[in-house]
């Protein structure tokens, strides 16, 4: 990107190409986020606004907009928003290993309005990765002859996925093609692959409590019809549209859906009967059909669930994803009795293979009784 002399602000190449594969994921952030996701182990967030202002002076990135929030002592508090600019989308593709096409637009529009759904999407994702602080290389100074002290770098929990797995404002067509969706098509807030980590795709809806419930559960129903969609293979049969792009996780029902709750300020009362209202409207897409089994006696009555065509829908906070991580007890799937780790939100314990190692368990079990009676 040119010779040292080009950067004002002495930004480091490294770091560079840090904020602009940040900003080709999220889109809009501030310098804060931006240290958050892919610079924590900095010793404030100068360092990530000299990279910005670096960028910006090569016509990369911009600062549109600004937001704000309200500091503990009660007083507004302002921050820039910086998005990528046409040249930058391009750098963040190249960072990204990706085409333009396929990382959306600038977010020149959003950032100018503020972008609070979009800052919350950012703080999702990096509720999710969690990245860990790195220590950095202090710099050397003629007037500090002896060296800094080591500083002492917070430790935070473990994170699902990497930042390159992640993408925003995904098209989801209920017809048409990915890259010109039919109109009532959803987009989805962010979308993460993660095979590495068993999560082969998982899919983000961010709720600022700015929809009424029905929106929301209509979403729910709009990523079913998303899900039901087939298509032709090479061999002419249907196959499901959307693993023409992602993989399938082998468990039974559609990929899962995480509802992550941000908005500050909301009481745990009012928050949870959100949830449920939410959870109540959308039965019919996460819930599944019972099936009565074989029983040995009036007192055992057992079956099992079929989850096929269902979506394991798992609600969550911002507050507890970003204190605990993605596989802290933070979830609770729909139709579950409580909080849960992601693995265990993710299994379908009352599915059919729940159902055969209980009768495994029962057929055994009578036949030692039926052997102690003989």
């Amino acid at each position: 990107m040119g010779g040292a002399s080009v950067w004002p602000y002495k930004s480091t190449s490294r770091n560079r190409g840090l904020v602009l594969l940040a900003l080709g994921v999220v889109k809009v952030a501030t310098a804060e986020q931006l240290r958050q996701l892919v610079l924590p182990g900095t010793a404030d967030v100068q360092t990530v606004r000299n990279v910005c202002k670096d960028l910006r002076s090569v016509g990369l990135v911009e600062s549109v907009g600004r937001t704000s929030f309200v500091s503990p002592s009660g007083r507004p508090v302002w921050r820039d928003l910086w998005n990528l600019t046409p040249a930058g989308l391009a750098s963040a593709a190249t960072e990204l290993g990706r085409p333009v096409k396929e990382i959306g637009g600038t977010a020149r529009d959003a950032a100018k309005a503020g972008a609070p759904h979009a800052l919350a999407v950012t703080d999702t994702i990096d509720a999710f990765c969690q990245s860990p602080p790195q220590p950095t290389k202090p710099i050397a100074r003629r007037t500090t002859p002896v060296p800094a002290p080591v500083r002492e770098l917070s430790a935070r929990p473990a994170g699902l996925g990497q930042l390159r797995g992640w993408e925003t404002e995904v098209p989801l067509p209920v017809s048409g093609t990915f890259t010109t969706p039919a109109r009532g098509s959803l987009r989805a807030d962010a979308v993460l692959t993660a095979p590495e980590a068993g999560v082969p795709v998982l899919f983000v809806e961010v709720d600022n409590h700015t929809e009424p419930d029905a929106v929301v559960a209509w979403k729910i129903e709009s990523y079913r019809r998303f899900f039901q969609r087939t298509t032709k293979d090479h061999r002419g049969r249907d196959v499901p549209f959307w693993q023409s792009l992602w993989d399938d996780s082998g468990r039974d029902g559609y990929p899962p859906l995480a509802l992550v709750f941000a908005k500050d300020g909301v009481s745990p009362e009012a928050r949870m009967n959100r949830m449920k209202k939410i959870r109540d409207l959308s039965t019919a897409c996460w819930q599944g059909s019972w099936h009565s089994g074989s029983v040995y006696d009036d007192t055992v009555k057992d079956g099992y669930r079929n989850y096929t065509g269902t979506i394991p829908v798992l609600a969550t906070t911002l507050a507890q994803l970003r204190r605990r991580g993605p596989y802290g007890p933070v979830w609770w799937r729909y139709g579950h009795p409580g909080w849960e780790t992601l693995q265990d939100a993710l299994d379908n314990p009352e599915d059919v293979r729940g159902y055969r190692h209980r009768e495994e368990q029962r057929r055994t079990e009578h036949a030692a009784k039926e052997e102690r009676e003989h």
